[in-house]
Order: C-alpha cells, then sequence, then structure tokens
C-alpha cells in the first residue's frame, strides 16, 4: 500500500461501487444498489442524471456507447448508442448548401439520438427495474431544481447572446428569467420533466411484461411523440449556425423509427496481464489498443511514469495510432475497416519502429495489409474557418469563463463529456460514456426542453475516405468507455470525457497502474498530458501538428527534456488534463471479491463512491 498523497481516497469495499463525473449521479447509482438493483439498473439510473445535472456536456438527446461484463453470461458486450446520418444527408445535400465541412451547431449536424435507446436496451435486457424507477431520480432534480455546477453557468455566459436573438427556445429552458442563471440556490428544466414523466407514466400504463413495457417506452421515443416533435422542429424552423446562414435540418421521424441500438463483441488486445476491451472502429476505441500493442515492447516498465522517455514514447505511439485513425477508422456497416491488420502484431512491430528520439511533426498512416492510405482535404478546415461565423461556439461546448466579466469577450473554454463506471455486489460491470446533446449543440426543442446531438460534424464530405458521410452511417465517434480482464478474469470499468483527449489521458492513466504499481487513484491524480498531431474531430477540424500539453506538475526537468527532444510543449494548469473514473473487481483468498474506486479530482466533480 503505498504512503503517497492522494487527492482522495482510493475506495474499497465488497458491495458495490460507482464512479461518474458528477457526484449527484455516483450517488443516486449507488443507491439504487443499495436498494436492490443491479449494475445495470444503477447505470441507467446514474446516466439519466447526468443528462440533467450536466446538460452541458450531455442531454435526452445525445448519444451513449456502453460496456458491460455479464457475470451470469460470462461474456463482455459493447452497446452502440451511436446513431446514424439522416436519410437526406449526403455529400451533395451540403455541397449544395456550398460547405466543404458540415457546421459544428445548429440543426443540420444532427444524427439520430442514440442515448435513449441504448439506455432502455440494457435496462430491458440486463436489468431488473421499472423504467419509471431508473428515471425518477432524474425526474426530481429536472422537475424540483439541483445545484448548478460553474462550468453550466460559463456554457450558457458563451452563448447567451445567441439564445436571446437566434435559439429563442433554448432561452426559454437556460435563461427562463431572461437572464444567466446563477450558482446560488437551484435550477429547474420542467420540460425535460414532463417528457421523461409523460414517458413513465404511459410506460406503467402499458400492461404486459416489464420488458415490453421498456419497449413501449422506446416506441414513445423513437416513432412517438418525441420523435414527432423533433421532426416538426427540425423540418421547419430555420436555426442560424457556423456558416453564418439559417438552415432547417435534415433529422426525420423516419430516421429515428429506423433506428435500433445493436449490440456486438468488443475489440481487444493482450497487454501483459491484461485483456483490454474497447468498442468497434465506429468509435475511437481501437486507438487505446493500438498504443498498447506499439507500447509492448518499448521498456516502460523500468521507467518512471513522468520521466522524460516514458512521455515521450507514449505520445509518439499515440502520434501514429491517431494518424492510422484518420485513414482507416469508419462505420464497419458501410466500410472495410482492416482492424485485424491494425492490431495484428507483425504491423504494430513495423510501426513502433518508426518510435525515434525526436518528436514526429508529420501525420505518418501506415499501410495495413499493404492498402494505400487515403486522407480527407485537411485544407478544408482552414477555408470553412476563414469563411464562418464563429461568435456562438464551434463544434464541442464551449465555455466562457465566470467573472472578472471582461474575460468573456476575448475567451472561452473547450468543454468535454460524462463518464460512469458501476460494478455490483454480483460482479457485474459498466462503463458507458454519454454526451452529445449539450445545451449549446442546437437549440431546445419545443415542448422536450433538450438539445439533439450535433455527432455528423465528425464526417467528412470527401469521396473515398473511410469516414465520408452517408445517410444511415455512424460517425466515428470519440466515446470511448474500456474494460480490461486481469489474468483472464473481469477486472476494470474505466473511462473519460475529453473528445480526442479521451484515448490518451485513459493510456497514461492504465500504464500508470498496469505497469508502474500505482493505485487507481494516484494513477488518476499523477501529472498527466494530451498531445494535438492530427485533424480534431470536433468542426473545424483544424489540424495542429506536435503539440505537447503538459500540466504545470510535471517535473521540469521533464519538460525541458521532452522540448529538447522536438516536442511543442504548451504547459497548462495544474490539474488541467484528464477527466478519468475508474472501478475494480478483484478475488481475494478464501472467497468473495475485493472492490475498488477512484475518481477524477480536476473540475471537483468527480467522485466515487462504494462500501
Amino acid at each position: 500500500m503505498s504512503d503517497s498523497f492522494t487527492t482522495r481516497p482510493e475506495l474499497r469495499g465488497t458491495f458495490g461501487v460507482v464512479s461518474s463525473t458528477h457526484w449527484l449521479a455516483s450517488q443516486v447509482a449507488m443507491s439504487v444498489l443499495e436498494r436492490g438493483g443491479n449494475a445495470y439498473d444503477a447505470a441507467v439510473a446514474g446516466g439519466f442524471t447526468l443528462q440533467v445535472v450536466e446538460p452541458h456536456l450531455n442531454g435526452p438527446g445525445g448519444e451513449v456507447p456502453i460496456l458491460i461484463w455479464d457475470e451470469r453470461e460470462q461474456r463482455m458486450r459493447a452497446i452502440c448508442g451511436q446513431g446514424g446520418a439522416p436519410a437526406l444527408a449526403t455529400p451533395a445535400a451540403f455541397r449544395a448548401l456550398g460547405v466543404e465541412q458540415i457546421p459544428g451547431i445548429g440543426l443540420l449536424p444532427a444524427t439520430v439520438p442514440g442515448a435513449f435507446g441504448a439506455w432502455l436496451a440494457m435496462l430491458r435486457d440486463y436489468g431488473t427495474w421499472e423504467l419509471a424507477d431508473v428515471l425518477a431520480p432524474a425526474i426530481a432534480y429536472a422537475r424540483d431544481g439541483f445545484p448548478l455546477v460553474p462550468r453550466v453557468v460559463q456554457a450558457i455566459t458563451a452563448v447567451q447572446d445567441l439564445f436571446r436573438s437566434e435559439w429563442t427556445t433554448s432561452a426559454d429552458v437556460w435563461m427562463p428569467d431572461g437572464t444567466v442563471p446563477t450558482l446560488d440556490g437551484l435550477f429547474r428544466t420542467p420540460a425535460i420533466a414532463a417528457t421523461y414523466t409523460r414517458i413513465a407514466e404511459e410506460t406503467n400504463n402499458a400492461g404486459g411484461t416489464r420488458e415490453s413495457r421498456i419497449d413501449h417506452a422506446l416506441s414513445l421515443w423513437y416513432s412517438g411523440f418525441v420523435s414527432q416533435a423533433i421532426d416538426d422542429f427540425y423540418r421547419h424552423a430555420a436555426i442560424r449556425d457556423t456558416t453564418g446562414e439559417r438552415h432547417t435540418g435534415l433529422l426525420r421521424r423516419e430516421d429515428m423509427a429506423d433506428w435500433r441500438a445493436t449490440y456486438d463483441t468488443p475489440v481487444t488486445t493482450e497487454f501483459g496481464r491484461y485483456t483490454v476491451a474497447k468498442c468497434g472502429a465506429w468509435s475511437q476505441g481501437p486507438v487505446f489498443l493500438q498504443q498498447l500493442n506499439l507500447l509492448k515492447h518499448a521498456g516502460l516498465d523500468r521507467l518512471a511514469p513522468d520521466s522524460p522517455a516514458f512521455v515521450h514514447r507514449i505520445v509518439e505511439a499515440t502520434k501514429l495510432a491517431f494518424s492510422d485513425r484518420l485513414a482507416w477508422y469508419g462505420d464497419p456497416d458501410f466500410v472495410e475497416v482492416p482492424l485485424t491488420d491494425l492490431l495484428s502484431d507483425a504491423y504494430s512491430r513495423e510501426r513502433a519502429a518508426l518510435i525515434g528520439q525526436a518528436a514526429s511533426t508529420v501525420m505518418r498512416p501506415g499501410s495495413p495489409g499493404g492498402r494505400a492510405p487515403r486522407l480527407p482535404d485537411l485544407e478544408a478546415a482552414v477555408r470553412t474557418l476563414a469563411a464562418s461565423d464563429t461568435r456562438f461556439g464551434v463544434g464541442e461546448p464551449t465555455f466562457a469563463p465566470l467573472p472578472p466579466a471582461e474575460w468573456v469577450k476575448r475567451e472561452v473554454f473547450v468543454g468535454d463529456t460524462c463518464h460512469i463506471d458501476v460494478i455490483d455486489a454480483h460482479g457485474n460491470m459498466v462503463a458507458a460514456t454519454p454526451s452529445g446533446g449539450w445545451l449549446s449543440s442546437s437549440p431546445a426543442v419545443p415542448g422536450l426542453g433538450f438539445s439533439i446531438t450535433t455527432r455528423l460534424q465528425m464526417t467528412w464530405l470527401d469521396d473515398g475516405v473511410p469516414g465520408q458521410l452517408q445517410p444511415g452511417k455512424r460517425p466515428s465517434t470519440t466515446l470511448s468507455p474500456g474494460m480490461a480482464l486481469r489474468d483472464g478474469l473481469p477486472y476494470m470499468a474505466f473511462g473519460t470525457p475529453g473528445g480526442d483527449q479521451q484515448d490518451q489521458w485513459t493510456v497514461s492513466f492504465f500504464l500508470r497502474h498496469a505497469l508502474g504499481g500505482m493505485n487507481l487513484q494516484e494513477a488518476i491524480d499523477a501529472p498527466s498530458w494530451h498531445v494535438d498531431h492530427a485533424p480534431g474531430s470536433f468542426w473545424p477540424r483544424t489540424t495542429v501538428l506536435n503539440r505537447l500539453s503538459v500540466e504545470s506538475r510535471m517535473p521540469l526537468a521533464t519538460q525541458d527534456a521532452l522540448r529538447a527532444a522536438g516536442h511543442d510543449v504548451k504547459v497548462g494548469g495544474p490539474w488541467s488534463e484528464g477527466r478519468i473514473s475508474v472501478c475494480t473487481r478483484e478475488p481475494v483468498a478464501g472467497g468473495g471479491r475485493l472492490l475498488r474506486a477512484g475518481a477524477n479530482p480536476r473540475g471537483m466533480q468527480g467522485y466515487a463512491v462504494g462500501r
């Protein structure tokens, strides 16, 4: 047991553990476990709570990928809650509008909102509670009020002029008295409460089995009153976006009615004692696995986790993996993704040989199986940005700082998303990364009280690239929950917000724990970093190369050595890199199971609970 200081204890228990990006969601999920629910019931209740209390980072109209380990079935599964592109969304349709890139905000970048479908699929197939019961905490917070965290106020501050002048339906939700809310008191979102209350009541009155009642709720959302309200708004409202023009949306009721959350087998790789699992190439998850494969023979176990060599080798592996993401990842239902070759030992060794002593300053996608990579036109971002209206945000949620007020006019901060992990006493595990439908991403749908995801901005219009927009096709989401076995037994559920940083922060965290022997909280707290070395996933998708952002707590000698190796080192705040949540389970001598949990201290929202 280490005696080093951590910001909070690594929790240990036997009954159940939860870790998430907001203390209220963690406590809600734990309360479900305490009242007899399993990990799936708890995760769904926590997930719906996150939609209410972190509205700047996710919402009812967003998406969620989920990884589960089911103790009864003795297997891992991935649940895809990433919706596809509307039928009307084609490259030709966007070119006809005179744009080279899909806008980051407004109605045009909508995909089918998949979070509701994914949460309910898991609840129906693996949970035990009624939908009304898991919705009850979220409904109560939305109806009766919840305390705002500073970044919600920052998010509304950043777009208040847009809400007043253009997105008046959002002003009705987030500025009900005409002003930006304060951190004092409680904030209410009655329209969201009413939407979920109607679903809960109609579901309870539907009769039949628990499973059929959940299916009825799904029909209310995807072919009933929710989808009809979305269709009416997206078909008829003309909304201003980053083009500087007003556009109606492309999402229709038929798109939603045709969509279902799906199950698939996670993609895995072996790393020492560990089998690490991620969602497929419809997400960025495999870049985590590619980095581990490149680093298997890098001698990291002999290096201190804040040493220049440790950071440099991981950063260079990250650059190679993310170059492959750009060249090869896409929805495998629409394009051939050479994932077997990308994760093969031969390819990984070939790519690892490219890691030298100096920082790479160019993107170097590989040629798995001899295939030639094809990249989109990265200069389109420069042309798009020059011709766009960026006064009210870009592609990710943006946050104006709190007072002093003079900052508001000259600085915004980019946001991220949410995460929740749960392990119950039976050993069932859930890792989920909900996002999308941010309050600043698109205007609130009248009558529903929430925004719709803008994930379509992660597609390309270029012909012949795997990420090209196609009707029904899923954008390659950045959302990336993780799971790991240890010595063949289920061990870890983990993840983080952070867009393109998700499969960077978690890689260094995992290596600090798996190789460096740090406990969960030590590995979370340790100084971290990320590299920008590819086009961003969010509009306007500008390309930055060889920029390494490190926390100021990183040793000065390490910072100097990284600069000497050619890295463009940018020093951020002492607690600026990482948002990780994690839970683990392990057998103990004499029988039983020890559960552990850790949570992110950065931003002072993340919280782990358990006993």
